[in-house]
């Protein structure tokens, strides 16, 4: 198989899990605070993922100085696109309550829609840049994104639902996702195929900066309001799994 449609295959596997979560939530009772918990241990892996998977990794290629540019460039960037967002009503986006319909506010539906995707792309992109660095997809980082998206895809499903969204737009939110999420990864193996090392580790961080920025601004807050003084616990064990993970693989 081509490398190039191998990083297609493997982001559109990490974006299906979306896919799965909203399927769950549609068809299923969840209650809130098993979405919270899955939350909060999701979280927990993409932290690891990102400290040892990413970070690391763009480190050693890269140096420190350009990881540390590029992880705070990807950390604005995601600051400044959500809070574009936020303002036209997609800061509800990932919340299985109180997101807004549109009879609330108009345009929130397509705003919802881009908020996730670009919740998606960074998780995505370095699904093919792994294929670039390492030869295969980091295990840890494939279970990281997978983990993660089925509580997200969940929770933001539910949510929709209760907002009065026709399942034709929830799933066709998804389903779009998961495809982008297959052609982001593809595409970051076929744009920086070539790439030197240092670049392919400055791009690296860039996405584990929008990552991380995305844990602590909607999922951590999420799994909080139910899980409460566990949701530390809870983050710990997801992190200690990924990063078993990561040991056992090296």
């Amino acid at each position: 198989m081509p490398t190039w449609l191998e990083a297609g295959l493997w982001g559109l596997v990490g974006g299906g899990a979306l896919v799965l979560g909203a399927l769950i939530a549609w068809f299923a009772q969840v209650s809130r605070d098993v979405v919270a918990t899955v939350m909060a241990f999701g979280a927990g892996v993409l932290i690891s993922a990102v400290a040892f998977d990413l970070m690391e990794e763009a480190e050693a290629n890269g140096g420190l100085p350009a990881t540390a540019a590029g992880f705070l460039a990807g950390a604005l960037v995601y600051l400044g696109a959500n809070a574009v967002l936020a303002r036209h009503g997609a800061h509800m986006r990932k919340r299985s309550d109180n997101q807004p319909s549109e009879q609330d506010q108009s345009g929130s539906g397509m705003a919802i829609a881009v908020g996730a995707l670009i919740d998606g792309i960074p998780e995505s992109i370095v699904l093919g840049l792994g294929l670039i660095a390492g030869g295969a997809v980091s295990p840890t980082v494939l279970a990281a994104v997978f983990i993660s998206n089925v509580p997200e895809g969940l929770s933001s499903a539910a949510g929709m639902k209760r907002s009065g969204r026709s399942a034709t737009y929830v799933f066709g939110v998804w389903i779009g996702i998961a495809v982008a999420s297959g052609l982001a990864a593809l595409l970051g193996y076929a744009a920086f195929g070539d790439a030197s090392p240092q670049l392919v580790a400055v791009i690296t961080a860039v996405a584990a900066g929008a990552i991380l920025t995305m844990i602590a601004d909607t999922m951590i807050p999420e799994a909080f309001e139910r899980t409460r003084t566990w949701t530390g616990v809870i983050t710990t064990l997801g992190f200690l799994l990924a990063f078993t993970i990561h040991v056992l693989g090296d």
